[in-house]
């Protein structure tokens, strides 16, 4: 779920968080074998001309009326006109960038027109304005108030074997509406399998049963299809009541009926939905974390491969321009400036990678840019301005361009903070770079690593090299899994090229930290880790 929201001049209320779910009809089909295959990002306009995408739904297979299961939670200021933009693409290739997709249809609006139609539905438009053919979005927005979630473990048992011997079984949770079922949920798909035991998930109560446990929830059952014409194996209604009833001892049970089976004379059910599982728990927020006394700890990395040219030249993107500027020095300013109010003590270790040291002639890939391994710590932003402008006449850039060892050093620090049992740290890495990774395979193996650790991880890329690796590790649609198969347990990498905001240092900051106060929450949210202040016995208001 993308959440967080740009933060507005002269605002001074708290936002209402709204949460806005999205859905299409009558796409255009794009594919001449198969059908689209469709996404949908949110753009937010901030000054002027300037939009900066604020998250992304996931891509739908071959549908042409998809229903998304991801929301997108954005803050609300009455007295703000927030401007945004849905843009509905079919994706073709698996590049980040969204230029060299098909474009299906946009539609622009403000959040206080959703926000007062409470779900309206408009024709999708072309570049030109004209008709996007027949396509329309649907947009519906829930103001959050209840912060309770329910935690699923859920399997299945006997399943209807819809090809040969075997299905490939994904569930879908719906909430009752006053227009009908709205999704709620979708889970993965279990391969090759009638017995399938699904992964633990969490849906709020809100999504969910909009925090009325006694209001029917409808569940489908469905064999996969890369095709998109999924099969219905069988659906049921349960209340959130009854599903609490199970556990790992005696689950709650609840045959999948499929309507146009109920005719045959010996049909009994097909197969058995097992929620071992069902708690509901309260849901802190990023908000709660920080004033409950959590601190956000900010390591930076910054590359020093020879392949960012001598910082003597101008052509060099270490060089320092007359003004005292280049675009290292503003992605350290644009994010560091917003992320150091997040800890009390303001000292940050710097690190360097890629470059020959003055003192062994030796390239390390781990160096602290102060020279003081026993004290890498920097004081301020100011005081890392100053510690790279006095490193770099003291280097020899050289390379190649490796990443694990500094991911591998900062998820040391936050699995020590783990192992406390509190949700006291998060650790934040901005790795800055130019180029292309050398150690591919150890980098997706420390990133699998990490998602596993109270941390993530920014990568800005500056130049104008070609950074699709950088975009694979930012694995929005797909989980990142290691070389030996190990899927990551959530995404933690936001990468962003410095060349697509064009000096605008603010749009900058807001989209490469829309994704963390997200990320932190619901990292300590799944490790059922209160805020440090509540240990104490006072609840976070």
């Amino acid at each position: 779920m993308a959440s967080g929201g740009a933060p507005l001049p002269g605002a001074t209320h708290w936002a209402t968080k709204v949460e806005l779910t999205i859905s299409c009809e009558n796409l255009m089909d794009m594919d001449v074998f198969s059908k689209s295959d469709p996404l949908c990002a949110l753009y937010i306009n901030t000054t002027g001309s300037h939009w900066y995408e604020f998250g992304r739904t996931e891509m739908i297979l071959n549908c042409l009326n998809p229903k998304f299961a991801k929301k997108f939670v954005v803050d609300y200021f009455f007295e703000a006109v927030q401007k945004m933009k849905f843009c509905v693409y079919d994706i073709d290739n698996d590049t980040y960038d969204l230029g060299d997709d098909d474009f299906l249809g946009e539609f622009e609006c403000t959040l206080g027109q959703i926000v007062s139609n409470r779900q309206m539905t408009r024709s999708l438009l072309l570049k030109d304005k004209r008709p996007a053919g027949h396509g329309t979005i649907t947009i519906c927005a829930e103001e959050i108030t209840d912060t309770r979630v329910a935690n699923f473990e859920v399997s299945g048992r006997r399943l209807d074997k819809k090809f040969l011997w075997w299905s490939d079984p994904f569930l879908e949770l719906y909430k009752q509406t006053e227009t009908g079922w709205q999704l709620a949920h979708r889970t993965e798909v279990v391969n090759n399998n009638v017995n399938p035991v699904w992964r633990p998930f969490r849906i709020s109560l809100r999504s969910l049963c909009g925090g009325e446990v006694e209001r029917p929830i409808k569940v489908d059952c469905y064999d996969n299809h890369e095709s998109g014409a999924h099969d219905l194996i069988g659906s049921f209604k349960a209340t959130l009541a009854e599903m609490q009833m199970g556990t790992h001892v005696s689950p709650a049970e609840f045959e999948c009926i499929t309507p146009k089976k109920m005719k045959k004379k010996n049909y009994k059910n097909s197969g058995v939905i097992c929620i071992k599982n069902c708690q509901v728990v309260k849901e802190y927020t990023f908000l709660d974390y920080i004033m409950g006394g959590c601190q956000i700890n900010f390591t930076i990395a910054i590359d020093f491969t020879g392949s960012n040219g001598d910082p003597s030249s101008p052509q060099s993107l270490h060089y320092i321009n007359p003004e005292g500027y280049n675009e290292y020095l503003s992605a350290i300013w644009a994010v560091g400036n917003v992320v150091q109010d997040y800890n009390s003590t303001k000292m940050f270790p710097v690190f360097g990678f890629g470059a020959q040291l003055p003192s062994t002639l030796q390239v390390s890939h781990e160096f602290p840019i102060n020279f003081n391994p026993a004290n890498p710590f920097c004081a301020g932003i100011e005081g890392v301005v100053q510690a790279y402008r006095q490193c770099l006449p003291r280097l020899k850039l050289w390379g190649p361009t490796n990443f694990s060892p500094i991911i591998n050093h900062v998820a040391c620090f936050a699995r020590q903070a783990l192992r406390q049992n509190i949700a006291s740290q998060y650790f934040v890495l901005l790795i800055i770079t130019d180029g292309v990774i050398t150690d591919m395979d150890q980098t997706r193996t420390a990133i699998v690593e990490a998602s596993r650790l109270p941390m993530s991880i920014i990568i800005v890329g500056v130049g104008g090299a070609d950074f699709s690796e950088m975009e694979f590790l930012d694995s929005d649609d797909k989980l990142l899994s290691s070389p030996r198969g190990d899927v990551a347990s959530r995404d933690i990498v936001q990468f962003v090229p410095f060349r697509d905001f064009q000096g605008n240092n603010m749009a900058l900051a807001q989209s490469v930290l829309a994704e963390l106060p997200d990320q932190v929450a619901s990292f300590f949210n799944s490790c059922n880790l209160k805020p440090p202040s509540t240990l104490a016995g006072s609840e976070p208001s």
